[in-house]
């Protein structure tokens, strides 16, 4: 029988939650007795297996024991009962840039952090410039720490824990560190580890991210495992099954990407009596309905909307920036609508683009693109373009 990567057997962890502080031993003299405390179960009964070349995703909400589970695999948290077993060498993306010291300069911090990583001088050596690079700090190396922004900090603090090159990689939340381009780094830096057949445990909210890397998905609530099974399904449970049929949905166009802190659930198209369409007359009134989820909070996030010809091309754009009807703050879920009285589109087929942003635009939040489609009948076969405007001619003979 082949050994798992990592094998967690009814692992129970507990921390106290004291509702009084004994801060001097005066105090518990004079009290006769310890602080009062509650005890708090953070995981509960917890089991699973992961076999080697396995990518598996952990998600739940705050507080479900997510991160605890983590600590135990790594061995910072001991648990009161149960056992933990990894099967080769390990390292851990929990607290980037944690063990960085504010005064030296990142050439040094990639020396210091590379040895309490376990890498030898000369492996990092070898791996020195292809870190810097991978982080996009070339121009700041030899700059101090403390003069990094906080960006720069979690950039170079994945460079270097990737470059471990582990055989089992734990990671809890920083695969959406950084920018767009860093987080495409990020993603598929960790898409080359499980071409290269290494275990990866992924503690994340972004689903979409969730479920594009693992095959496998563990669900924990307030410290159980509520279910364990398939990436789709088990998301899809989670958020209430919406979701994981729209992912399911075949379209050769569609394509989507995204932190995943809120989403788009569900898209749909109204007609003028709020009937369910996929096809339009030009120049009928049309009304687009979205459902929305967030999963943390989201402040001031913008919806945008686009409409393309299938060759690619923006018809036409807006989003919720034009109009007085923002979302100040969205936790949990939401809908929106968008009324068109009248779409003066020529006859053909158009898909919608949706994309939720931060309220800068730089942090896509999930981009949905091509997510539905539109036909539009009933403009003369004759017009060309992509708006059908209403025209007649008038012709008539010069006499000679």
């Amino acid at each position: 029988m082949t050994t798992p990567a990592i094998s967690v057997e009814s692992l129970w962890k507990s921390f106290r939650l004291y509702h009084e502080r004994n801060r001097y031993l005066k105090a518990a003299m004079l009290r006769g007795r310890r602080a009062r405390y509650e005890e708090f179960w953070a995981l509960r009964d917890v089991a699973f297996q992961v076999p080697h070349g396995e990518t598996v995703g952990i998600i739940g909400s705050n507080g479900s024991g997510k991160t605890t589970l983590l600590k135990c695999l790594t061995g910072i948290y001991t648990p009161e009962r149960g056992r933990v077993q990894i099967d080769g060498n390990i390292a851990a993306l929990l607290e980037l840039g944690a063990g960085f010291h504010a005064e030296l300069s990142g050439t040094e911090n990639i020396y210091l952090n590379g040895s309490i990583l376990g890498m030898s001088k000369k492996e990092i050596d070898a791996k020195f410039d292809s870190i810097v690079e991978f982080a996009g700090l070339e121009q700041f190396i030899d700059t101090p720490v403390k003069n990094f922004s906080s960006g720069m900090v979690v950039r170079l603090g994945f460079s270097i824990a990737t470059h471990v090159e582990p055989e089992v990689l734990l990671i809890d939340e920083i695969l959406a560190v950084g920018d767009q381009a860093f987080q495409r780094k990020s993603t598929e830096k960790i898409e080359q580890f499980r071409r290269e057949g290494r275990t990866i445990l992924v503690v994340s909210h972004s689903l979409g991210l969730v479920q594009q890397l693992c095959n496998t998905v563990v669900w924990l609530e307030k410290g159980n495992v509520k279910r364990i099974g398939p990436a789709a399904e088990v998301i899809a449970e989670y958020t209430g099954g919406t979701y994981g049929n729209f992912a399911q949905e075949e379209s050769s166009t569609r394509k989507r990407w995204g932190t995943g802190d809120a989403q788009l659930v569900q898209v749909g198209f109204a007609g003028e009596a709020g009937e369910r369409i996929d096809s339009l007359t030009t120049g009928g009134p049309l009304r687009i309905d979205f459902e929305l989820n967030a999963h943390l909070r989201v402040e001031s996030p913008v919806l945008h909307v686009r409409l393309e010809t299938t060759n690619g091309e923006v018809v036409w754009a807006t989003s919720t920036q034009r109009g007085t009807a923002t979302l100040r703050v969205l936790q949990g879920p939401a809908t929106a609508s968008l009324h068109l009285p009248t779409l003066p589109l020529a006859e053909g087929t158009y898909y919608l683009t949706v994309i939720l942003t931060d309220s800068t635009g730089t942090t896509e939040y999930d981009h949905c693109q091509h997510w539905a489609k539109l036909h539009v009948t009933g403009s003369s076969p004759f017009d060309g373009g992509v708006v059908a405007l209403p025209s007649t001619w008038s012709l008539a003979r010069q006499k000679s």
